[in-house]
C-alpha cells in the first residue's frame, strides 16, 4: 500500500500533538477497546453523515495510533486534493464501475502482514436504507475481524466499540453489529440508518 501520514517520519507525531490538541478543544472523547494485538482488520466508520467525519475519523486513529487506509468516492481524488487524501491513507473507489473491489480488497488482505482498511457502509454521508455489505465480505473473505469504529457527535466522543469475527451468516452477524450501531448518533442525525 501507498505511504500515508500516519508512516511519515516526524510528522506523525506531530499530527498525534495536533490531533490530541483538536479533540481536547472540540471536547471529543476518544474510546478504546483493546485491538493492539490485531494488525488486520477492516474496520467500519459509522454513522458517516458530514465531511466532518474524516478529520474526526483521522484525528482519533492518530490518538490511538491506528494506521488506516480508507476508502471514498472517486470524485474527491481529483486535482488539486488527490495527493492530499492518498497522503492522508485515502483509496479512491470509483462507483460508477462494477470493479470487484470486494475480491482485490480480500486478497491484498490476505497478502499483507499489516493492513487495516476503513470502509464507511453507507456508501454516502447521505441517508441511505440499508448499509452496503462490501465491509462484510472483505473480512469474510480475508478472515479478518471487522472492528466497530464509530463517531458520536451528541456524546462526543468516537473511536473503537469492540470486535466481530464475521461467521460467514451475514444476516446474523449484522443484527449484532446494527444493534452496537442502534445508539449512536451522526452529526446529521436525520441522516443516520
Amino acid at each position: 500500500m501507498h505511504k500515508t501520514m500516519f508512516s511519515t517520519f516526524i510528522i506523525k507525531d506531530i499530527l498525534w500533538l495536533i490531533s490530541k490538541l483538536f479533540l481536547w478543544v472540540t471536547g471529543w472523547k476518544v474510546v478504546d477497546e483493546d485491538i493492539k494485538n490485531h494488525k488486520k482488520f477492516v474496520m467500519i466508520a459509522a454513522p458517516h453523515t458530514s465531511n466532518w467525519d474524516l478529520p474526526y475519523m483521522l484525528a482519533i486513529c492518530f490518538v490511538l495510533k491506528v494506521q488506516p487506509y480508507w476508502m471514498g468516492k472517486s470524485q474527491i481524488f481529483k486535482f488539486p486534493f488527490k495527493g492530499m487524501m492518498k497522503w492522508m491513507g485515502g483509496i479512491p473507489i470509483d462507483r460508477s464501475k462494477a470493479n470487484n473491489v470486494v475480491e482485490a480488497t480480500a486478497e491484498i488482505m490476505k497478502q499483507s502482514e499489516e493492513l487495516i482498511v476503513t470502509i464507511p457502509p453507507e456508501g454516502t454521508r447521505s441517508k441511505v436504507r440499508y448499509w452496503k455489505t462490501g465491509f462484510y465480505h472483505i473480512a469474510n473473505l480475508s478472515n479478518v475481524p471487522i472492528v466497530l469504529g464509530f463517531l458520536d457527535y451528541k456524546n462526543k466522543e468516537g473511536g473503537i466499540g469492540g470486535m466481530i469475527q464475521p461467521t460467514g451468516n451475514l444476516e446474523d452477524d449484522m443484527v449484532k453489529i446494527k444493534a452496537f450501531y442502534q445508539p449512536i448518533s451522526g452529526k446529521n442525525d436525520s441522516e443516520t440508518v
